[in-house]
C-alpha cells in the first residue's frame, strides 16, 4: 500500500482561514465523506470547533455537504477552490496597498515633518528621533549597527528600555554590532551601557576619532545626524539604496579597524590602590567624565589649564592608562568617578 502524500504546513491565516480550518481542509482533501464528529477526532479538537470551521470552509467553497448527508463533508477541487480564493485575497491585498499610499500621502501632508524626498526624511525633534529609532529596532529581523558618539538624543532614563528590546531582539536571532567612540567614551552611563549590551549579546568595537553618529536597520533603513556635533539640529532618516550601501561600508571599514571590548590592550593598573589623587584632582576626573572640556574644567574649578592637564597626566600614570577612555574604565573600577565630599 502506497503512503499518502506529506502535505507541508500552510499559514492558513495568509488566506484569512484560522489553523483548524485549513488543517481540517487538509484532512478532507484526503478523506473524502468525513462526517463532523469524525474529522474533530481524527484532528484532537472539539466537535463545536470542527463544525465551526467546516462552516467556514462551506462560506469560502472550500468544503462542500455531501448530498443527502447534512454532517458529513468532503473538499472542493482544490486547485479551482484555491484559486478562487487567492484571487480575493489578492484583490485584497491591492486594495490595501493603494490605501497605504494615500495614508502615507496624509501622514505627510498632516504632520510636519520634511521630506528631502521618498529616499529620506528629516526628524527635527528628539521624540521623533527617539519615536523612529524604538519602531525600527522593534522591527528589525537581521542586523542592527550603531556608531556612538556623542552627543547623545536619547534620555538616559531610556536606557534599560532600549536595552531590554535589543535583549528581545537578539534572542530573535538579530545580530547587533557598534562601535564606540573610544576617545569620547569615558561617562559611567556611558561604560555602563556598554557592558551591559555586551552581556545580553550585542558586539562591541572601539575605535579612536568615529566620523559621525550612525544606525542601520537590516541595511534598509539609517539614522545618522544632520550635524555632527548638535543633537538638536535633527536627523536623517534615510531609505536611499545607493547611501545605504556607503554608510555600510563605512560601517564595516570601521568595524575591521575597531578594537574588541575586552581586547582594547587594556593596562593592568599599579599595585598600590590606596594612592588616590587628591581632591581637586579627582574633581577634574569627575567633570572629565562628563564630557567637559578641559578649558572648561578649569574655569569651574577656578584652576589653570595647565594644572588640570597636570591633573589628568598624573592620574593617567597612576592607573597605567594612555588616553581618556582608559583613565575612566580604570578609575570608575577604583571608585574615582564620584563627586568629592
Amino acid at each position: 500500500m502506497a503512503a499518502e502524500p506529506q502535505i507541508p504546513q500552510v499559514p492558513w491565516s495568509g488566506l484569512g482561514l484560522p489553523p483548524l480550518a485549513g488543517r481540517i481542509l487538509d484532512y478532507l482533501v484526503g478523506h473524502p465523506e468525513t462526517a463532523t464528529a469524525e474529522a474533530a477526532a481524527a484532528l484532537d479538537a472539539s466537535t463545536t470547533a470542527a463544525a465551526r470551521a467546516l462552516r467556514l470552509l462551506e462560506s469560502e467553497l472550500l468544503a462542500v455537504r455531501v448530498s443527502g448527508h447534512a454532517d458529513r463533508w468532503s473538499a472542493s477541487p482544490p486547485r479551482p477552490a484555491l484559486g478562487s480564493l487567492l484571487a480575493r485575497r489578492r484583490e485584497e491585498l491591492a486594495s490595501l496597498e493603494t490605501h497605504a499610499e494615500l495614508l502615507h500621502e496624509m501622514y505627510i501632508s498632516a504632520t510636519d515633518y520634511r521630506f528631502a524626498s521618498d529616499q529620506f526624511e528629516i526628524l527635527d525633534t528628539e521624540e521623533r528621533v527617539t519615536a523612529r529609532y524604538a519602531h525600527h529596532l522593534r522591527a528589525a529581523r537581521h542586523e542592527v549597527l550603531h556608531l556612538v558618539m556623542p552627543p547623545y538624543v536619547a534620555a538616559v532614563d531610556g536606557v534599560p528600555d532600549r536595552l531590554a528590546v535589543q535583549a528581545a531582539a537578539i534572542r530573535a536571532g538579530v545580530r547587533f554590532r557598534s562601535v564606540y567612540d573610544s576617545d569620547t567614551l569615558t561617562d559611567e552611563i556611558s561604560l555602563e551601557t556598554v557592558r551591559r549590551g555586551v552581556e545580553i549579546g550585542g558586539e562591541v568595537r572601539l575605535s579612536s576619532g568615529l566620523p559621525m553618529k550612525l544606525v542601520l536597520f537590516d541595511g534598509s533603513t539609517a539614522i545618522m545626524p544632520l550635524r555632527r556635533d548638535d543633537a538638536a539640529a535633527g536627523s536623517l532618516l534615510v531609505h536611499s539604496p545607493t547611501l545605504l550601501h556607503v554608510l555600510t561600508a563605512l560601517f564595516e571599514s570601521l568595524w575591521a579597524h575597531g578594537v574588541p571590548w575586552g581586547q582594547e590592550d587594556r593596562p593592568v593598573p599599579p599595585a598600590p590602590a590606596s594612592d588616590t589623587p587628591n581632591p581637586r584632582a579627582r574633581e577634574v576626573l569627575r567633570l572629565l567624565s562628563l564630557g567637559m572640556k578641559q578649558e572648561s574644567i578649569a574655569r569651574t574649578l577656578g584652576v589653570s589649564r595647565r594644572t588640570v592637564q597636570k591633573d589628568i597626566s598624573d592620574i593617567g600614570t597612576a592607573l597605567g592608562a594612555r588616553n581618556h577612555f582608559q583613565i575612566a574604565l580604570l578609575a570608575q573600577e577604583r571608585g574615582w568617578l564620584t563627586p568629592v565630599r
